[in-house]
């Protein structure tokens, strides 16, 4: 692939607290070696963040893609304020702020619920992309293209203790990271 890609993990603990997040990471680093890889709870475990570098990282990007477990129906903490921190008037958004205009944007999400659970009367209550409005809209606000999503659920961390639905996930996390790399490859 020519277009330089982005990939940030957005868990607040990969090494510690991820079964499925570590995978789909792991897979997407053996068939897309030549992308730059930011952990950002490796990397910032403070919170506090490199602007500038992350402001050039983001510059040099031609894909970026956001990779992170829903937590609470949303980013994790640590990706939140990475956006609230890096994003700023006049670098992403605002009338001088064209840095990452034409960008695109691919948001890959885990969830520990089942998909059948986010729809219309399900137990979420909604389907999964009502609750990717303020991701579309941050991408609009920045000028980037929202090139959509790659979502699998049934992935939770609590089932790390049953070798049956380990292996499940497992497998599940692997076909995640593949279809990343299918959409990436298109873009």
């Amino acid at each position: 692939m020519s277009k330089k890609i982005l990939v940030v993990s957005g868990h607040t603990d990969l090494k510690n607290n991820s079964f499925a997040n570590k995978i789909i990471l792991e897979r997407l680093n053996e068939i897309i070696p030549e992308a730059e890889y930011l952990y950002l709870d490796s990397e910032y475990p403070d919170f506090k963040f490199n602007i500038e570098k992350e402001q050039n990282r983001l510059r040099e990007a031609d894909i970026i893609v956001l990779q992170f477990p829903f937590f609470w129906y949303g980013a994790p903490s640590i990706l939140h304020k990475w956006q609230e921190d890096v994003f700023v008037h006049g670098f992403s958004h605002g009338s001088k702020g064209k840095s990452l205009v034409g960008k695109k944007l691919l948001v890959s999400f885990t969830t520990g619920s089942p998909e059948d659970t986010y729809k219309e009367g399900g137990v979420q209550g909604h389907p999964v992309e009502d609750f990717l409005i303020p991701l579309k809209q941050f991408a609009a606000a920045c000028g980037m293209k929202w090139c959509g999503f790659v979502y699998s659920g049934g992935l939770s961390y609590a089932s790390r203790h049953d070798d049956e639905k380990l292996k499940q996930m497992r497998e599940k996390a692997l076909k995640h990271a593949d279809m990343v790399l299918e959409i990436v490859k298109a873009l």
